[in-house]
């Protein structure tokens, strides 16, 4: 499925890590940030997820749910990034249904690319380093910004496996709600 700015976000359940159900039709009334990541011990997603929390409590006050999901199960997910304890729910999807669903992307030369290495060296200073690879290789992360009506509002498709959508979008896009 190939997805765009003002569509509908497709319905669809899935269990977090600690084994919580998580309904999309329950994340309505409210604006969502779904987060589409690689694999759980993935250095660079791992360090995004660093970030997220560290700007977590203005995001939330503004209202903002967030959902992060992983090409990992729930094993995986609980010994890497569940470890950094986001405030936030972290979804397993070793199958990647939801990825399949949402029309994520991979990518072998954003996977090589040249950019990344600054960003592996930034995750591993961090304390960040690589794991088991899980899931597709060549993962390309994605996010979408999806209004309180389940409408996508921004849609980010990374070019390599480093790419994140902008901080000062996800505030541009509740600023605009």
């Amino acid at each position: 499925m190939q997805l765009n700015v003002g569509d509908q976000l497709p319905d669809f359940t899935g269990l977090t890590w600690q084994k919580k159900v998580i309904d999309s039709r329950t994340l309505r009334g409210r604006p969502l940030w779904l987060g589409l990541y690689r694999y759980a011990s993935c250095p660079l997603c791992n360090l995004r997820i660093h970030e997220i929390i560290q700007c977590w409590p203005e995001l939330a006050a503004a209202g903002l749910q967030k959902l992060a999901v992983f090409e990992s199960d729930a094993d995986s997910i609980a010994a890497h990034v569940g470890q950094q304890a986001p405030p936030f729910p972290l979804l397993a999807d070793p199958q990647e249904k939801l990825y399949a669903l949402l029309g994520a992307q991979s990518s072998w030369a954003g996977f090589i690319h040249p950019g990344n290495v600054a960003l592996l060296a930034k995750a591993a200073r961090a304390g960040f380093l690589p794991g088991k690879m899980e899931g597709t290789k060549s993962r390309l992360p994605m996010d979408l910004l999806v209004d309180q009506n389940g409408v996508i509002r921004a849609l980010f498709r990374a070019s390599k496996i480093g790419d994140h959508i902008p901080f000062a979008t996800v505030t541009a896009f509740l600023a605009g709600l």
